[in-house]
């Protein structure tokens, strides 16, 4: 406890006599000073005793020493003390009632205690309390140091740090999910948090915010405590968010407390370099034997790290962002093989338990292949082209937290800004939970993810998906390869389960769904749902329609000069399979006049109607056309 007014008053050795403010001697005291000015106000931050002999006050002046105190109240000094003896035999009575009036502390100084002796005994009970607070955080770090590299891990750390603030703590990932509490009616408190999280992780890292608590039983009645959020991270991107709280503000030892807290929660989610590195160089090593065609080599690899992923059917994903905003730039490192995955910088990091990978193929795609969804090379994808909010429940129980618990995935500042990152964060922290394995390989703007079939992580994908398709008012809006995407800018295709020995498969059909998705403005398309629809829809693509308009625009030339209408013509011919009675029955002209028309048409296109793929490319184009 700092130095109080009612302290220095029972300090055997100072003498001080209270005359005014006798019921706030509990005051705390932050400095005595000593100032002779008539306005001493400038010089004063609040909260001194301020020592005077009033050398320049006409202490005698009741109006001069009702306006001086008033001043001293206003500017927050919690007393006044007066030296008795020097400049006034006695205290003056205008003073004193001042002081009475305005409920300002006075004290009277007896001429033998000299005001240097106040000061240091004030100063001494200050550098006292806070060497105790830094004891007691220094204490306070030890506990949570054992109690983070402990069986129970961060369980017993927000344990040991709720005790000893004397309140409660919890601990959200990085999608904003609470994943731990203490005490465990905390829970309930900490899950009407959610929305303070999410928008304090929409800001850059490191951030902090000061929000209002809620009931601390099953009770809706409103607490009036004070709840702190701090963010977790090395980075700019938030790995969790610790949250505490306290019913007044955090003391000294109390800050000490939830800074360790929030050092050591932080050392938890960010892994050594090295060993980061070396799951990416695993991770990529896996996809690539799975890809070109290798299943017993990639069980080899894989083994208790990854070995889970492969023993059941998984799904691929390929995700896809803006282009200009790219979610990591591969590297592939010097004499690597650059047409398969190599290490890249990951855009998140996990702790081993979800046994997570990110790495990033760095080869350029075949465009005949990448337009057909088919993967570069041997079967290996070559360059696939971090609030979003999975649900909870009002009051969730809290999970268990091991020492290897995921706290990671690191949000981005906004989900458009980063819609890979966001993807990602929500994956891991899905994953993090269930202890699920997970591939996830980020290059550029697009990630390839092999994950579970039915697993957390295709679930919180597909959540995923819904709310990106909810933000943008659930209306499809198809695009052309290459174009900018809408909104956040994020397309997802989905494969069918497969096994080790189909991976190339897998990625196939990812990529197709993919291709499906961008066309027909989705943000996820499953390969189950590629056949499903009109092929139509895909013909949005500027590449088409130049291809249409160039094929047909003889005919619109002819047209356009009054000598016939031979594109109504090819159009109705075409959609009555050639009939010539029923096509001319629809145009309303002799079947000779029909049959004319057509070998105009052969003549201009030069190009034979008997020809059943001239017959389909005419036909899809003027679908093109008037699309």
């Amino acid at each position: 406890m700092p130095p109080t007014l009612a302290s220095l008053v029972h300090h055997s050795t100072l003498k001080l006599a209270v005359l005014a403010g006798e019921g706030r001697l509990d005051t705390p005291v932050r400095w005595a000073h000593v100032s002779e000015l008539p306005d001493p106000v400038p010089y004063l931050d609040g909260g001194e005793l301020l020592l005077i002999t009033a050398m320049k006050l006409d202490a005698e002046d009741p109006e001069a020493t009702r306006r001086y105190v008033r001043r001293l109240v206003d500017a927050g000094v919690v007393g006044l003390g007066f030296a008795i003896g020097v400049n006034y035999e006695q205290v003056p009575a205008a003073l004193v009632r001042a002081a009475s009036e305005a409920g300002l502390p006075l004290l009277g100084v007896p001429r033998r205690t000299p005001f240097i002796a106040i000061s240091k005994v004030v100063s001494a009970a200050i550098a006292a309390d806070q060497y105790r607070a830094v004891t007691a955080g220094f204490e306070a770090q030890r506990e949570l140091t054992r109690a983070a590299i402990g069986a129970e891990g961060p369980t017993a750390l927000l344990a040991r740090l709720a005790a000893h603030l004397n309140g409660w703590a919890a601990l959200y990932d990085a999608s904003g999910a609470l994943i731990g509490s203490a005490p465990e009616w905390a829970a309930r408190r900490a899950a009407r948090l959610t929305g303070d999280v999410e928008r304090l992780r929409e800001r850059a890292a490191p951030a902090s915010a000061v929000v209002g608590g809620g009931g601390a039983d099953g009770s809706e009645e409103e607490v009036a405590d004070r709840v702190e959020l701090q963010t977790l991270g090395i980075g700019r991107r938030t790995r969790g968010v610790l949250a505490v709280g306290t019913g007044a503000p955090l003391g000294t030892a109390e800050r000490y407390a939830v800074h360790s807290a929030v050092a050591l929660l932080t050392l938890t989610t960010e892994r050594s370099r090295a060993l980061r590195e070396a799951e990416q160089r695993l991770g990529a090593a896996l996809l690539r034997m799975l890809l070109a065609g290798e299943p017993d080599h990639a069980r080899a690899v894989a083994g208790q790290l990854y070995g889970e992923l492969l023993d059941a059917p998984f799904r691929m994903l390929v995700a896809e962002g803006p282009a200009s905003t790219p979610h990591a730039v591969p590297a592939a490192p010097h004499g690597a093989d650059t047409a398969a995955p190599s290490p890249a910088p990951s855009p998140s990091t996990a702790a081993p338990s979800t046994r997570q990978a990110h790495a990033a193929p760095t080869a350029e795609p075949d465009t005949a292949q990448e337009a057909h969804g088919a993967p570069h090379g041997a079967a290996t994808p070559g360059a696939p082209s971090t609030v979003d909010d999975p649900s909870h429940e009002a009051a969730p129980p809290a999970q268990p937290l091991s020492p290897a618990t995921s706290l990671s995935g690191g949000a981005p500042a906004t989900t458009t800004a980063d819609p890979l990152g966001s993807l990602v964060d929500t994956i891991e922290a899905a994953t993090a939970r269930t202890g699920e394995a997970v591939l996830i390989v980020p290059d550029g703007a697009r990630l390839i993810v092999l994950a579970t079939d039915g697993g957390a992580a295709v679930r919180a994908c597909a959540e995923h998906a819904e709310a990106a398709e909810a933000r943008r008012g659930g209306t499809a809006r198809p695009r052309a390869r290459g174009s900018a995407p809408a909104d956040d800018g994020l397309v997802i295709g989905l494969s069918a389960p497969a096994g080790p020995t189909a991976a190339a498969t897998a990625y196939r059909q990812a990529e197709q769904a993919l291709s499906v998705a961008r066309r027909r403005g989705r943000v996820l398309v499953e390969h189950e749902q590629v056949a499903a629809g009109s092929v139509l829809p895909l013909l949005a693509d500027d590449a088409v329609r130049a291809f249409a308009d160039g094929l047909l625009r003889a005919l619109y030339d002819h047209d356009a000069t009054g000598r016939g209408d031979l594109v109504a013509s090819l159009r109705a011919w075409l959609s009555r399979h050639g009939q010539w009675d029923a096509a001319a029955a629809e145009l309303r002209v002799h079947r000779h006049t029909l049959r004319y028309r057509m070998r105009r048409v052969e003549e201009i296109l030069g190009r034979s109607l008997d020809d059943p793929d001239v017959r389909m490319e005419l036909w899809l184009a003027l679908k093109a056309t008037g699309m």
